[in-house]
């Protein structure tokens, strides 16, 4: 399993880029698994759907859009915000996409718990939550079971605002929270992502 990590935020396409160089690999049986672990410059995101109300009126939202193939509705993704994209050969794994889902999920809550937040699931609806409050978004992308995209951790209460712009992942009255405000102390990106490395590694890494 490689672990890259990036100190300053991408474009989103540079991110997209990433994976789909990571997959080929993996498909070609000369690349290894990756967790790609970055900030993104400010953009919004939606799964390539018929129904994309949730960005409400996207020629007035202050970033730009990117429609990709995963799962969801919109979301935004920018500085302040550990975005997350294991790119997994779940042919190894057992090909479940379910269980890929709740593995992120659960190894998200766990590291929310090392910072004392009480985070976690609601029934029928993906991500991690404290509450009726939204900490992370999931959503995930496979081709020939190879995984992409993944999650986005609100860390820093910088992230939040951008998405009062939008209906976040499409449900309506969704409060959105950071891993700062819950915890009620100062957390950096690189804080969170120090602290989600063992989760991660306890729930994907075969060896």
């Amino acid at each position: 399993m490689q672990i890259r990590r990036f100190q300053n935020p991408l474009p989103y396409q540079q991110g997209l880029d990433l994976q789909e160089r990571a997959a080929a690999e993996i498909l070609d049986a000369h690349g290894p698994e990756t967790l790609f672990l970055l900030e993104h410059e400010p953009v919004y995101t939606i799964g390539r759907r018929r129904d994309q109300s949730s960005l409400r009126d996207p020629e007035k939202l202050p970033a730009p859009v990117f429609e990709i193939n995963r799962g969801g509705q919109a979301t935004y993704h920018g500085p302040g915000q550990l975005v997350g994209y294991p790119i997994l050969d779940l042919r190894q794994r057992g090909k479940d996409l379910h269980e890929h889902l709740r593995k992120l999920e659960e190894s998200l809550i766990l590291t929310c718990h090392d910072f004392g937040i009480a985070a976690g699931r609601r029934e029928g609806l993906t991500g991690v939550w404290i509450e009726n409050r939204k900490l992370a978004s999931i959503g995930v992308g496979v081709s020939k079971w190879i995984s992409r995209h993944g999650f986005a951790m609100n860390v820093t209460r910088e992230c939040l605002l951008p998405f009062f712009a939008i209906t976040p992942c499409g449900i309506d009255g969704v409060t959105m929270s950071c891993v700062e405000q819950e915890a009620d102390r100062p957390v950096s990106v690189a804080d969170f992502a120090n602290a989600y490395l063992p989760h991660f590694h306890a729930h994907f890494d075969l060896e």
